[in-house]
């Protein structure tokens, strides 16, 4: 089965926000039903959301959403034991996974395609998409790295992946500025909404 899945981390803290950013509204949704919606809106097949703090407020939220979930005892380890908990949850087998954070509402469907479609074009096993020589989300991984993920060290995250093979990373062009921004402070949320 050679499915691509998409894996949103929805597990942190929002310790710089003060509140569960997640759940704050954005364009008629809450932050995270529009990263979702712009995962499910692109090519990626099924969609896994990484819970963790505030889980039960979230699931609430995206109850009827078509998303499947998994919960990281370990969120407060940081986003690598998000990305690992993912993982580790996908079928036995699938393609590709790409990682979305749960606080990139501003990563339209049109950037998840090109990642994608570069991926089957290219043969190579990592993805990324990058604007103006800065490399963004979602990275694309593909399933041969499953059990690399597992060894990688919270401190190096998922940049550790791409360093140990650099001969399989592909960095592709997207005129989008969106696949760089997040959203951790009250202020980088306001000129988000604005």
């Amino acid at each position: 089965m050679s499915e691509i899945w998409g894996i949103v981390l929805a597990a942190g803290e929002s310790t710089r926000m003060k509140v569960q950013k997640l759940l704050l509204p954005y364009q008629g949704k809450t932050m995270i039903e529009k990263v979702i919606a712009n995962v499910t809106y692109s090519g990626v097949d099924n969609t896994l959301v990484v819970v963790g703090s505030n889980k039960n407020e979230i699931l609430r939220v995206i109850d009827l959403l078509p998303v499947s979930h998994c919960y990281n005892d370990n969120y407060k380890q940081g986003m690598l034991s998000s990305v690992k908990c993912g993982f580790r949850s996908l079928p036995g087998t699938f393609e590709a996974a790409l990682v979305f954070l749960g606080d990139q509402p501003m990563i339209p469907s049109e950037a998840v395609n090109i990642v994608i479609q570069a991926y089957r074009q290219s043969n190579k096993g990592i993805v990324i998409p990058v604007y103006q020589k800065k490399r963004g989300h979602p990275l694309l991984i593909d399933m041969k790295y499953r059990e690399e993920i597992e060894k990688l060290e919270e401190q190096e995250g998922l940049r550790g992946l791409a360093c140990k093979f650099p001969e399989d990373v592909l960095e592709v062009e997207v005129n989008l500025p969106g696949i760089l921004r997040d959203i951790d402070t009250r202020e980088e949320y306001l000129n988000a909404i604005n």
